[in-house]
């Protein structure tokens, strides 16, 4: 089925600050968006009729209770994160030339982090866009918006993308579920260009292919590039076991890099057919195998079986979504632990990760050493990580570091 190419109008949104309406924080409630917080809450503010009868996405200037002006914020009265700051200049005009000053300094930053034109080009808060998202794929650009402000800014920001990059095409992959918190549907279009399927991408020296419409996310996770490279560094001789490989991102580098022999496991077809792609990209078709089956089963009969790996990678999907999860969904990170250590060769390496922002990284660590202390294994842990370095986090949002990454040697 093709995808929708999306109808965007030229970016008219050129509004400047003084004519903004005003939103009032209650009393007391300003210190933390004074201390850097780019957010603030609908229990923050003072709900008057006028301010609940703004529209859900207008940009509005957030003020202290005394009247004083913090800056320019996008605001639904609807939403739990009712003020999002884009910026502390209460005269700022929000238009196409605020936007590409935002993207350009992010732009040059990935430039010198990564090197070459594959890399998560805005990070929300971070960058300096609220509940925005964009990987950039060469001259591929994928955008998510997770907020209704900044879908309203769509044609603006879109404005600014071609202007700063010209991409040949432009998709807007707008089918996060926290799109509905916002009063926003699910969907995926096509701003500019034509996508014909899956494209190459080029991450640690190695090729590899995502689906920027259909794969999960974006189309490719960039935020184990700095984790993967680690991981290669045991690959020599190695035999390697990646679980949840997607793409295969760490079993195709590992193979790339020298491993003896690799096997990609996943429970998605299409992910194995994007996996098998790069192994015949980086000339490794003969070392890497492929499985299709359940995580957790397949592990539990690779032990029985006698299967046994150098280096045994686990990066799962989010095992906790919501908050009433985290009770039961850390468990499955302890299960996995205690599946994948015993087929870990004596000396071998484990890597484990969690990409669930609701759990944080203590939790995450006790869930691995009750995992090991399940399997009866011992080891120690070489290197606590997070996302790559194109993945950064606003001083005001630690809670945003959402990756956690543990390597450790098995005895």
């Amino acid at each position: 089925m093709p995808i929708p190419v999306a109808t965007v109008p030229p970016g008219e949104n050129r509004v400047a600050a003084k004519k903004l309406p005003s939103v009032l924080l209650r009393a007391g409630e300003d210190r933390r968006v004074r201390s850097g917080h780019p957010w603030a809450f609908s229990n923050e503010i003072l709900m008057d009729p006028e301010t609940k009868a703004l529209p859900p996405g207008s940009l509005v200037i957030l003020r202290t209770p005394g009247g004083e002006a913090l800056g320019v914020a996008t605001f639904n009265p609807h939403s739990l994160i009712a003020a999002r700051l884009l910026t502390s200049n209460p005269e700022a005009v929000i238009d196409a030339l605020f936007f590409g000053r935002r993207l350009a300094n992010a732009m040059a930053l990935r430039d010198r982090l990564v090197g070459v034109p594959y890399y998560r080009l805005i990070h929300a808060e971070a960058d300096g866009l609220p509940g925005v998202i964009i990987d950039r794929f060469g001259d591929a650009v994928v955008m998510q918006v997770n907020s209704i402000g900044m879908e309203h800014l769509t044609p603006v920001l879109l404005e600014a993308i071609e202007a700063e990059l010209s991409p040949r095409v432009i998709v807007l992959k707008n089918d996060s579920p926290v799109r509905e918190l916002e009063g926003l549907k699910r969907e995926t279009t096509i701003a500019k260009g034509e996508l014909a399927g899956p494209i190459e991408l080029i991450e640690n020296d190695a090729r590899f292919v995502a689906d920027l419409s259909g794969g999960q996310k974006t189309g490719w996770f960039f935020d184990q590039r700095d984790n993967r490279r680690f991981m290669a560094r045991f690959a020599k001789d190695a035999r390697v076991l990646d679980a949840y490989c997607y793409s295969g991102g760490f079993g195709v580098l590992a193979a790339k890099h020298g491993a003896k022999s690799v096997m990609c496991l996943d429970r998605s077809q299409p992910a194995l057919d994007s996996a098998t792609k790069a192994a015949e990209l980086n000339g490794v078709g003969d070392v890497v195998t492929f499985r299709k089956g359940e995580v957790f089963e397949t592990l539990e009969k690779l032990g029985p079986d006698g299967r046994n790996f150098d280096v045994v990678i686990c990066d799962p999907p989010a095992f906790v979504k919501s908050r009433k999860d985290v009770k039961v969904g850390v468990q499955g990170y302890r299960k996995m632990v205690r599946l994948a250590a015993p087929l870990v060769a004596p000396g071998g390496f484990l890597f484990v990760a969690s990409c669930s922002h609701l759990v944080e990284p203590p939790l995450f660590a006790e869930q691995v050493r009750r995992g090991l202390r399940d399997a009866g294994k011992g080891g120690r842990i070489l290197r606590s990580a997070g996302a790559a370095l194109d993945h950064p986090v606003h001083p005001g949002l630690p809670e945003t570091a959402y990756l956690k990454a543990m390597t450790l040697q098995i005895d």
